[in-house]
């Protein structure tokens, strides 16, 4: 049944990787549901799964992602932005105090970096995407060398998730909860978003901690936080499993990203109260709450909230459980004003129980937002239909429903209760 899935899984796969959504918004959501359904049948299967048969689908996996590599992103200009800040800060430049519309600075663009989005604003990305945007441009200033580099931290996610699931005696099959995610594919060979680079940080975090590998532990996630925000939430699953001298490791490391960009004393944050002021995204909750609570407030409230689900999983988790990273993250995305499809990226690691299911579900789900890029060449704008909103989270709210049922009524968990080796 897995190798059926797969096969299903390829040839949607290649068939989306040539798909238009501004031409074909319906053969797009089409195909991706296709390859969504696939994806979400094959979960409850990693766990039964034995013999040889894992390098072969590794290498369907690896198949799919190929024309999506060679090809310019489709669905996102955020890696035009990522050259960029490479390009500036090898002229010396500070990406976090340069806008890229200044006059100033035109003769610093090339036909590549012109494509780059919001050019109005200084860059967002912390200073850890920053180095990484750095030293892949000072090889070769293009988006196919992002993507290369990007495709990189794809299958150093899938090794290190293999040794985190060897050192947690979850079967390797698992790996599969990962590698065949279609978003995966799509946001990492498709469009070479950053999260990937900080996913891998992530994940080697968790198997540090589960190797007791503590000052690696509070290294990498430090990493992982210089790449972006988002995984600071998850600070109190390290509340002692490292000690002092680890935590003071972490920030000095954290600090030294930092230093080569602090102008005058102060610590660079680019446009990113801008972004958490301005932008809006998928984000229901959010838009809902704001009718009666400022922005600021919300924000503040969406990490708070993914500190206090990260509190609970510390208190009644080990290390080793895949919810325990996965749930934090993604508390702290639904309250959030913005919920880009690649902002997922990080749980996709950690989907391979039934705990984890909905937010399997909704890393298929969040796919139909990328109709709004044919919606925006019709009426402008980015605006998600409340229809479009209602189908992705209904659909994860019906699978926690799915879930909590069949906790209350006593069955097994089907993935991790037979994937323990």
């Amino acid at each position: 049944m897995i190798f059926a899935c797969g096969a299903v899984l390829t040839l949607a796969m290649l068939a989306l990787a040539f798909v238009d959504p501004r031409s074909h918004p319906a053969l797009f959501v089409g195909l991706a549901a296709v390859s969504g359904a696939a994806y979400l049948i094959t979960l409850p299967l990693l766990g039964r799964a034995r013999g040889r048969g894992l390098v072969l689908c590794l290498a369907l996996a690896a198949l799919w992602r190929i024309p999506l590599l060679v090809q310019p992103p489709q669905l996102s200009t955020d890696i035009y932005r990522y050259v960029w800040d490479g390009r500036l800060q090898r002229f010396g430049e500070n990406p976090y105090r340069v806008v890229p519309d200044d006059p100033r600075v035109v003769r610093l663009h090339t036909p590549v970096t012109r494509q780059l989005n919001n050019g109005w604003v200084p860059t967002v990305y912390p200073p850890g995407a920053e180095i990484f945007f750095r030293a892949v441009t000072a090889v070769d200033e293009s988006a196919g060398a992002v993507k290369a580099a990007i495709v990189l931290c794809d299958v150093l996610v899938i090794f290190a998730l293999l040794r985190l699931l060897a050192a947690t005696r979850y079967s390797p099959w698992c790996v599969l909860a990962y590698a065949w995610n279609p978003l995966v594919a799509l946001e990492g060979a498709g469009n070479g978003h950053i999260d990937l680079a900080g996913t891998l940080a992530l994940v080697l975090t968790a198997w540090a901690l589960a190797r007791e590998r503590r000052t690696i532990a509070a290294l990498v996630f430090a990493l992982a936080v210089g790449i972006k925000f988002l995984p600071c939430v998850l600070a109190p699953l390290l509340w002692r499993r490292i000690r002092m001298r680890d935590a003071v490791a972490g920030a000095g490391l954290l600090a030294a990203l930092y230093l080569p960009f602090v102008h005058a004393g102060h610590v660079p944050f680019g446009s990113l109260t801008t972004y958490l002021a301005q932008w809006r995204f998928n984000g229901p909750l959010f838009a809902a709450l704001n009718a009666f609570f400022p922005s600021s407030v919300l924000v503040a409230l969406a990490v708070v909230v993914g500190l206090i689900i990260a509190v609970w999983v510390r208190a009644r988790l080990g290390p080793q459980s895949p919810a325990a990273w996965a749930w934090p993250l993604a508390a702290t995305l639904a309250v959030a004003p913005v919920v880009y499809p690649w902002y997922l990226l990080w749980l996709t690691p950690f989907l391979f129980t039934r705990a984890t299911l909905p937010l399997a579900v909704w890393t298929v789900t969040i796919l139909t937002t990328y109709i709004v890029i044919y919606l925006s060449t019709v009426h402008g704008g980015l605006q998600v239909p409340w229809w479009v909103v209602a189908a992705e989270y209904g659909a994860v709210i019906g699978a926690g429903a799915v879930v909590l049922g069949r906790g209350a009524a006593g069955a097994p968990d089907v993935v991790a209760e037979t994937s323990r080796l």
